[in-house]
């Protein structure tokens, strides 16, 4: 029974990633990464961890309650209660329980207790930025698995093509139509473009192998993704000022910076408390047990009984000085505060910058790609004709295959165009605070 559990437990995790298996959409593989990354479920803790503080804070308002209890055993000769002394052996048992409420502590607890509220938004924001990271990662990891398949299919036409050429020229050398030199400089192209098509494949499997990991599967045997039909036509890029507005009111980044900044204030207005007196009430109760072998003793019901105590105190303490302690911490507190509102200054200049890159890279994206579509019409076009030439023996096989490779080129930089323009409009879209999806 035990090893059928410990089976079932070990197949659950296959099982949940089984159903995956097949075509991966961009969206899922995000989500599934959002899930199972192991850099995000590290910064998860780190949120529950700042929790944690927020309640400790919480808690020091609250009373400190504690019971005590004691066992004391004497020997040899000590005072009696005639006051003399005497050899005898003595024991006391001492039962107390008090507590400790803070009153008035400069304000100090209440600000600390809001510093944290706003670290806890901090780190969550935190958290939320790593996963937009993460969703990033994933995408350029999807949009070049994209790629390394245009690629692929490109160097797998091109062994066609090139194998069709081989069997040709040999039937041409037996019709003496071709020359064994003919046929050897082909077969060579075609080994040629058989490597390029075995790296390509290696490039693609790789590709695959780095968004799995991102993904936390456990290996990337069986997993591929959805090759998506997205129209490039009408896209919109935008205004880098619009997008820049609207990422700052929503990225989270900023947000974090923010929370901090605000935490700083209270953090110099929790230091200044240092200077302000403090009150607490405490109380309690208590009782003992006496008892001692040169005399009788009561029993232990009537002593605890009659040694019953009670107390409630109040203390008032008035700093005066503290080796400028508190002055320097209020310093230390304002220092901080500068250098986290220089924080956020710095973030939301590195955040523009990122839109302004992601701009002008999204409009060079577009005319790469535009230019792409024409270029490789045009290559097209020339192969054509070069290969209707060719047929009719009107050009080598050395202009042939220039003009293949240079079809093929432009076949690459089109793949390579179409995606790279088609992030970084998405990317753009995802500063406006949309998802990334294709």
């Amino acid at each position: 029974m035990k090893k059928t559990i410990a089976l079932i437990a070990l197949l659950l995790p296959l099982a949940a990633t089984a159903q995956y298996r097949g075509p991966w959409t961009l969206r899922e593989c995000i989500d599934y990464a959002l899930e199972h990354n192991i850099s995000l479920k590290q910064q998860d803790i780190q949120v529950k961890q700042q929790e944690i503080q927020l309640e400790m804070a919480k808690g020091n308002r609250l009373p400190e309650v504690s019971a005590n209890a004691s066992e004391n055993l004497s020997f040899g000769r000590g005072l009696t209660a005639d006051n003399t002394y005497s050899n005898a052996n003595t024991t006391s048992t001492g039962l107390s329980l008090g507590t400790s409420v803070p009153i008035y502590q400069g304000l100090r607890l209440k600000h600390n207790i809001a510093q944290n509220e706003l670290n806890l938004k901090a780190v969550t924001a935190d958290l939320e930025k790593a996963r937009e990271d993460m969703s990033v990662a994933v995408a350029q990891s999807y949009v070049q698995i994209l790629y390394n398949m245009e690629l692929r299919d490109v160097a797998l036409n091109q062994v066609g093509i090139d194998s069709l050429q081989v069997e040709r020229l040999k039937a041409f050398l037996e019709n003496g139509k071709a020359s064994p030199a003919e046929l050897a400089q082909q077969k060579a192209t075609l080994g040629q473009s058989r490597l390029s098509a075995t790296e390509a494949s290696n490039n693609l499997n790789l590709s695959l192998l780095d968004l799995s990991q991102l993904l936390e599967l456990p290996d990337p045997e069986g997993f591929s993704i959805v090759v998506p039909e997205v129209p490039l036509d009408g896209l919109l890029l935008g205004n880098p000022e619009d997008i820049y507005a609207d990422a700052i009111a929503s990225k989270p980044s900023i947000k974090a910076e923010q929370f901090r900044l605000d935490a700083t204030e209270y953090s110099i207005k929790s230091a200044k408390g240092a200077f302000l007196p403090s009150i607490s009430a405490s109380g309690g109760l208590g009782t003992n047990y006496y008892t001692t072998s040169s005399a009788p003793s009561g029993s232990f019901y009537d002593q605890v009984k009659h040694n019953f105590s009670q107390y409630l105190g109040l203390s008032l303490s008035v700093p005066i000085f503290t080796g400028f302690q508190a002055r320097n911490q209020v310093r230390a507190a304002e220092l901080n505060r500068t250098n986290q509102l220089l924080q956020l200054e710095n973030t939301k200049k590195s955040l523009y910058k990122e839109i302004q890159q992601a701009y002008y890279n999204a409009v060079a994206a577009r005319e790469r790609y535009h230019s792409s579509i024409s270029a490789e019409d045009s290559a097209k076009e020339s192969f054509e004709l070069v290969k209707a030439k060719y047929e009719n023996q009107k050009a080598n096989i050395t202009e042939f295959n220039e003009a293949r490779n240079n079809w093929f080129s432009a076949e690459s930089n089109l793949a390579r165009a179409r995606y790279e323009y088609l992030y970084s409009v998405k990317l753009l879209d995802f500063y406006r605070g949309r998802s990334l999806e294709f």
